[in-house]
């Protein structure tokens, strides 16, 4: 009795054990920009930040290129239901802008998309994105205003702009002027990890 006394203690620490070090789950819904246009998947900046916390997370890149928020949104429910994710990272709306989409329509899908996870369980967590000044100066700051306002709306967490230290260097961009290349992802990264480092613990803080 004692022998089978140990080893159901020991089978219930090492369940333990194992169920402590399972990475959290999360989910990036992106466009080409997270999904490495132009370039080896593997180049990419989700991979590398994939790479870098894979004792801690598990990554699902869900990115696709020409994603809108509408598309973005029309997708997301499944990939809630599928990989239950404890947190899940936005980074569209640059293809609504640069089509001239209407910035309503921007703001009612991402707000949608964050409540959608939020109420699965997950955080939610946006990438702010930035278009062109051709597009006019009213037109482009409510764009960019418009991540912001979803955030002091929904509780969920601003991440930087990520293309700032890369889109005015064309050294750091593709030949069509909109997306990085596999040189600038590693910048890119830098930019988001201090805030994902503390999404990271706080994920960590808060799981059973």
């Amino acid at each position: 009795m004692p022998y089978l006394r140990l080893g159901i203690l020991i089978g219930l620490l090492m369940s333990t054990w194992v169920q402590a070090r399972v990475p959290a789950k999360i989910l990036v819904l992106g466009d080409s920009i997270s999904a490495a246009y132009g370039m080896n998947i593997e180049q990419g900046w989700v991979s590398l930040w994939a790479d870098s916390v894979q004792d801690r997370a598990h990554i699902i890149n869900a990115s696709m290129s020409g994603e809108t928020s509408t598309g973005g949104l029309s997708r997301l429910p499944l990939l809630l239901e599928q990989h239950e994710p404890a947190l899940v990272i936005i980074e569209l709306g640059g293809n609504d802008g640069l089509r001239g989409y209407p910035i309503k329509q921007l703001k009612n899908n991402l707000l949608a998309m964050v409540q959608l996870s939020q109420a699965s369980g997950a955080r939610v967590a946006l990438i702010p994105m930035q278009i062109p000044p051709n597009y006019g100066a009213a037109y482009t700051k409510k764009f960019f205003q418009t991540f912001s306002e979803v955030v002091a709306q929904s509780e969920s967490s601003l991440l930087p702009f990520f293309l700032e230290p890369v889109a005015l260097n064309p050294e750091l961009m593709q030949a069509d002027g909109i997306h990085p290349t596999a040189e600038a992802q590693p910048l890119m990264l830098a930019t988001l990890e201090q805030a994902l480092s503390q999404l990271l613990e706080t994920l960590a803080e808060h799981s059973p």
